[in-house]
């Protein structure tokens, strides 16, 4: 029996409409997860809030999302990715507005982990779609960096956004913003987004939901209530709860012949070193987001805008990625650039920690752009080792494994940074004895606090608390520095220069995968080119498999023509279809699918990769 295995079709207008609109989607969740940084000052003017209650605002909509992102993302692959994600919409569209009027800080509390869950089930459906929409890996490497610069982006721009809007409305604007941009995505998602699901989805197992649920909620709560009271009895007990029931997860997981969870996934080098190398990314720029806003406005006086604007920097270095991200994998290699990244962002944050000695702001901006080349790069190509590691029919439980990494990420990097700031701060304040209880407590508490209980006349204690933020921010920004690094070292060393998919192609370095940089900037670059040509020739050597794949560049430059002409000339003189030719892009890529699509029907059926065979249901 033959086996036939369709070529993959470029994407177009439509595809890369649908790309528009799950960029849209995951940015405002992104927004979501930063816009208030800024609004910490009115927000505790207005709900006075305790730390504690504040950390919870700023981190349980993670916390929520976190939480159930294994479990959406399977439920996205039974009832459908598009089906889930406009539900998901809706939900957050309600509680957006739930939020923008919240009474008490308790009842905000509770509207932000409404929009955590409904953001869970919109989150694993974007990249569901994208590894569904876009089958070329080239096409697809391109779409991720896309959608990794929504996410990304969208979590930098969070401060400009709520600084435009504080500047003329109250705090809850950051949360009525939301309405609009849900009613566009309703809308247009409904009419350009593909519907699709895994044909075998198997049962729900609602037990290993509650584990899963529990072990992240138990982990990450351990975590924040460590930093905040201490090393105590609730701490370790919620510690041991998480791990616990997250061993019986993985249990149940393996044993499972549908698991919720691919754990064999883990066994991938590149997948787990892009899984923690996404995770960490977020981390540092969650966490650097939440402490850096607070220290523009409380220390140096920024308002709202000016302070969202002195952020921006970061934001357009992270966008700035995708036209730099094919040269650094063609000369670098996949494993080499998420490292290389992961290290320029600590250095990034080590240049911050001492951008306050310098007095301007000329330090800072310095130390953003680099923070954020570095994060950039660094979520762009872990988001698609991740996503390229998976069979397009487990595209939902593997997207949902990136964006927990993503959710965790952000969760923690406030949790963790977050709360060692607070530590650090309420070590380096002086005794301040002169207070009565009260004041003395406020000022302790948080700065925030702190500034609206003492009066202007104070200028002395207010200088001595501005400097204990100081001091913390710069330690913090450190132990982040540190944090990037080791993960830098780790991804340098696990994440293999050449990237195995499994979908037959492959991406990596030089000679290595669809175009060499190619792979990632579809022939953006000279550099590209040639890993492009080396890519089909070493194609056109194995078989033509390669070959094939290289030869679907879309030759958009010299990079892009020469890897697609070599990879589509040695596939076809694989297959015996004669001497190679220089093609055009549109010919290599018409040819080098057929001569993959020629050698898939003449293996044995022993030899076909799962992912090859299965087909979605639309």
């Amino acid at each position: 029996m033959t086996l036939q295995s369709p070529a993959p079709s470029p994407a177009g207008p439509r595809e890369w409409a649908s790309l528009g609109v799950l960029t849209l989607a995951v940015m405002l969740l992104a927004v979501d997860g930063t816009v208030l940084a800024l609004a910490v000052p009115s927000l505790s003017a207005s709900l006075e809030p305790t730390s504690t209650q504040l950390l919870w605002i700023g981190d349980i909509y993670s916390f929520a999302l976190a939480g159930l992102l294994v479990t959406m993302g399977n439920v996205a692959d039974r009832i459908g990715r598009k089906k889930l994600l406009l539900i998901g919409s809706a939900g957050f569209g309600i509680a957006s507005a739930i939020a923008a009027f919240a009474p008490s800080p308790e009842v905000l509390i509770a509207a932000r982990a409404l929009l955590g869950v409904s953001g869970a089930t919109i989150m694993p459906s974007t990249l569901s779609i994208i590894r569904h929409v876009f089958t070329i890996p080239a096409q697809r490497t391109r779409a991720i960096a896309v959608w990794s610069v929504g996410a990304g982006g969208g979590a930098a721009l969070g401060p400009l956004v709520g600084g435009i809007l504080l500047e003329n409305f109250w705090w809850g604007s950051v949360f009525l913003i939301n309405i609009p941009v849900m009613l566009l995505l309703l809308i247009s998602g409904a009419v350009l987004l593909p519907e699709s699901r895994n044909p075998r989805p198997g049962k729900l197992d609602l037990l290993s939901a509650l584990l899963s649920i529990a072990s992240i909620v138990a982990v990450v709560y351990a975590v924040k209530h460590t930093f905040s009271s201490g090393v105590d009895a609730i701490g370790f007990a919620a510690l041991v709860l998480g791990l616990l029931t997250g061993w019986v997860f993985i249990r149940r997981q393996r044993l499972s012949s549908n698991p919720m969870l691919d754990i064999e996934l883990f066994r991938l080098p590149a997948f787990r070193g892009a899984v923690v190398a996404n995770g960490l990314s977020i981390f540092a720029l969650s966490g650097l987001l939440f402490f850096f806003s607070q220290y523009l406005q409380l220390v140096r006086g920024y308002g709202p805008l000016k302070a969202g604007l002195a952020e921006l920097p970061v934001t357009i270095a992270m966008m700035a990625v995708v036209f730099v991200i094919g040269f650094a994998v063609a000369r670098f290699g996949v494993g080499r650039s998420v490292g290389g990244g992961l290290l320029l962002g600590a250095a990034g944050l080590v240049l911050l920690a001492g951008a306050e000695e310098l007095g301007g702001y000329l330090g800072i901006a310095v130390a953003l752009v680099v923070t954020g080349l570095g994060i950039g790069l660094a979520m762009t190509l872990s988001t698609d080792a991740v996503v390229a590691s998976a069979p397009r029919e487990r595209a939902g439980a593997a997207s949902s494994i990136s964006e927990t990494a993503y959710e965790l990420g952000v969760a923690l990097g406030i949790a963790v940074l977050g709360s060692a700031l607070s530590a650090l701060y309420r070590t380096n304040l002086p005794a301040m004895s002169e207070l009565d209880a009260g004041t003395r407590a406020a000022v302790t508490d948080s700065l925030a606090s702190g500034l609206q209980v003492l009066d202007d006349g104070a200028t002395q204690l207010i200088a001595d608390a501005q400097n204990a933020f100081t001091d913390a921010m710069q330690v913090t920004s450190l132990i982040a520095a540190l944090i990037l690094a080791v993960a830098g070292i780790i991804a340098w060393r696990v994440i293999p220069v050449r990237l195995e998919t499994n979908d037959g192609s492959h991406s990596g370095g030089a000679g290595v995968n669809d175009g060499g940089g190619a792979g990632v900037n579809d022939g953006g670059s000279d550099g590209g080119g040639a890993g492009g040509s080396d890519g089909g020739g070493n194609g056109g050597g194995n078989g033509g498999g390669n070959g094939g794949s290289a030869g679907v560049n879309d030759g958009g430059s010299d990079g892009g023509g020469n890897g697609g002409s070599d990879g589509g000339g040695a596939g076809g003189n694989a297959d015996r279809e004669g001497p190679g030719r220089e093609l055009s892009g549109s010919e290599a890529s018409t040819s080098g699918a057929s001569a993959r699509k020629s050698l898939v029907s003449e293996a044995p059926a022993s030899d076909v990769p799962a992912s090859e065979a299965s087909t979605e249901e639309k």
